[in-house]
């Protein structure tokens, strides 16, 4: 199930009628107040999210949506006519994990979709039957989307969160900082290496004396690894 919140009426029966007859299942809403009343009632696979609607704009409904744990992992696609780089980069930092521009082609936007729903659908093995991981002091728990360091609750951005745990389900595996960009921010990324290594630091910084645990592999990329 997919749900798209998009206000011009126009649009989202486009959208939601090509995603029906694409072999996904999909429903649309005009707002936000439509949209959570519809998550009290089933969880979709994927929102769909334009940013300029009527009453909540779409960025405080993904923050709404990352700050509760039924939601926060959630994968969100914008799509909006805010083509701007600065629109981009703070839509993608509050934790989308796609961003579209209008007018955008419909095949596109079905390869976007099935993209961030393949990236979305993998976990470790420890991940699926616990939904815990442990490595060293560091205890992240993906059912309520939480992480705790030496038994304190450590609050994390969405980001710093997916990288940990990126990090974590490939335990003494080096991930190059294409991969990470890649698994963390999306193919279509545009942004620099840099990134990567900025949300390490602030990463490292949040986990205390646990963050050492992160070691960077020179000229290649970051791992972590410990004694379980």
């Amino acid at each position: 199930m997919i749900y798209y919140v998009e206000d011009d009426g126009g649009i989202r029966q486009l959208v939601v009628y090509t995603l029906n007859n694409s072999g996904f299942e999909a429903v649309g809403f005009e707002d936000g107040a439509a949209l959570f009343h519809a998550l009290k009632e089933k969880k979709p696979e994927l929102i769909l999210l334009d940013l300029m609607l009527p009453g909540e704009d779409g960025n405080t409904i993904l923050k709404r949506l990352r700050a509760d744990p039924q939601t926060a992992g959630l994968p969100v696609i914008i799509l909006t006519a805010k083509n701007g780089e600065y629109d981009k980069v703070v839509g993608l930092d509050q934790g989308a994990d796609d961003y579209v521009t209008k007018p955008f082609g419909m095949m596109e936007l079905i390869s976007r979709i099935r993209a961030v729903l393949r990236r979305s659908g993998g976990g470790s093995t420890a991940l699926a039957s616990s939904g815990r991981i442990r490595i060293g002091g560091i205890l992240l728990d993906d059912e309520a989307h939480e992480v705790f360091v030496l038994d304190k609750k450590v609050d994390l951005t969405l980001k710093e969160y997916q990288l940990l745990k990126l990090l974590m389900e490939n335990k003494n595996k080096v991930l190059t900082r294409d991969v990470i960009l890649e698994k963390v921010w999306g193919y279509n990324f545009d942004g620099e290496t840099r990134t990567a290594d900025v949300h390490v630091r602030t990463l490292r910084a949040k986990l205390g004396q646990e963050g050492n645990l992160i070691e960077t592999v020179r000229g290649v990329g970051y791992r972590i690894g410990a004694t379980v």
